[in-house]
């Protein structure tokens, strides 16, 4: 609400007159000043404040007032949620790219969609704090003149981990347990040197690869948006087909570190799991997602990378613009860092 000259200096006066009366009743009602002389600054202060009204309308008066107690009266703190909690969010994202034949800067006329599902449900009792995510996300892009899609994002990921709280601090006990593998087919893009056309060769699908990690820890956290979750005794087990395994001159741990013929992977060792999350406004905020994983058995000096940075502007209810950046460094599955970067505009649906 904004308020006039003439409002903004009646409130001072008020202010000022409530301030005097209040804080020379109560000094001279602690001390046993002579009872004349407390009376008649007591009338007098009144009849300060009474024309001090009476110069105002009501309405005024009555707006100071409520201004007044809505300042001095103490908020209500929030209730914290016990029970079950659960959020969601659908997104779908478009980016587009067209070149005429006279274009001489370079580029392939194309189109891409992303779709992602971000659930929670998660659950909270006394010093007992159980978070469960599930992340689920698929992008296509066309390009011209192609037969075939290709891939520009496929995850599918399921986090949990339960906590209980050591006594009044921000540390926990804590369990956890991590999957992750995708939905469709990967290949890998080759040009054929007799047709001169792009072939593609698969080298995953579903469950191959799929990475499963579990392990108890400590868990300190500030809140849902900046915690760290610290497990130094963490197995995970690697999960591939044996057709990929089998292939012709296949070397030991080549693929994802599976050995020649097998069709499973077992590690042992240490993990650290960080989340940021912060607004740099009511539209903006952003999502650092950092984890770590070293293998004790083998090379535990070269340590898995996983970070993720999502930027995420609301434009209104429906339409947001995002921006994506991933970074991974595994050197069982290659000995370089892995970047993916999505950008677009795109709907939400908050469920």
């Amino acid at each position: 609400m904004s308020f006039t000259p003439a409002m903004k200096d009646q409130m001072k006066r008020f202010f000022l007159a409530v301030f005097l009366f209040l804080f020379i009743s109560n000094i001279f009602g602690q001390k046993k000043k002579k009872v004349t002389q407390l009376d008649s600054i007591q009338v007098n202060l009144k009849r300060s404040l009474d024309s001090v009204l009476k110069n105002t309308t009501n309405d005024l008066n009555i707006i100071v007032l409520k201004n007044i107690l809505k300042e001095i009266t103490p908020k209500k703190p929030k209730k914290e949620h016990i029970g079950w909690k659960t959020k969601g969010k659908f997104s779908l994202l478009f980016n587009q790219s067209a070149f005429n034949f006279d274009w001489q800067g370079g580029g392939t006329s194309n189109v891409a969609g992303n779709a992602v599902v971000n659930y929670e449900f998660n659950y909270k009792k006394n010093n007992l704090t159980w978070y469960n995510k599930i992340l689920a996300d698929y992008g296509l892009s066309f390009l011209k003149n192609e037969d075939f899609a290709r891939k520009t994002n496929d995850r599918i990921e399921i986090n949990t981990r339960l906590g209980k709280r050591i006594g009044k601090h921000n540390w926990n006990y804590s369990f956890f347990a991590n999957f992750l593998s995708q939905f469709d087919k990967g290949f890998r893009f080759e040009t054929d040197s007799e047709t001169d056309e792009t072939i593609r060769i698969e080298e995953t699908h579903f469950f191959s690869p799929a990475f499963i990690q579990a392990g108890p820890g400590v868990l300190w956290k500030k809140s849902d948006d900046l915690n760290i979750n610290i497990a130094p005794v963490t197995s995970r087990m690697i999960f591939v087909d044996k057709e990929f395994t089998n292939v012709a001159g296949y070397v030991d741990g080549d693929y994802f570190g599976v050995d020649a013929g097998e069709s499973t992977r077992f590690e042992f060792g240490g993990s650290i799991a960080a989340n940021l999350k912060f607004s740099l406004s009511e539209r903006i905020s952003i999502e650092n997602i950092l984890n770590l994983y070293s293998n004790y058995i083998e090379s535990p000096e070269n340590i898995d990378i996983d970070y993720t940075l999502n930027l995420y502007l609301k434009v209104n209810r429906y339409v947001s613009f995002s921006f994506v950046f991933q970074s991974i460094y595994d050197d069982n599955a290659t000995g370089a860092f892995q970047i993916r970067q999505v950008t677009g505009i795109g709907l939400d649906y908050k469920f």
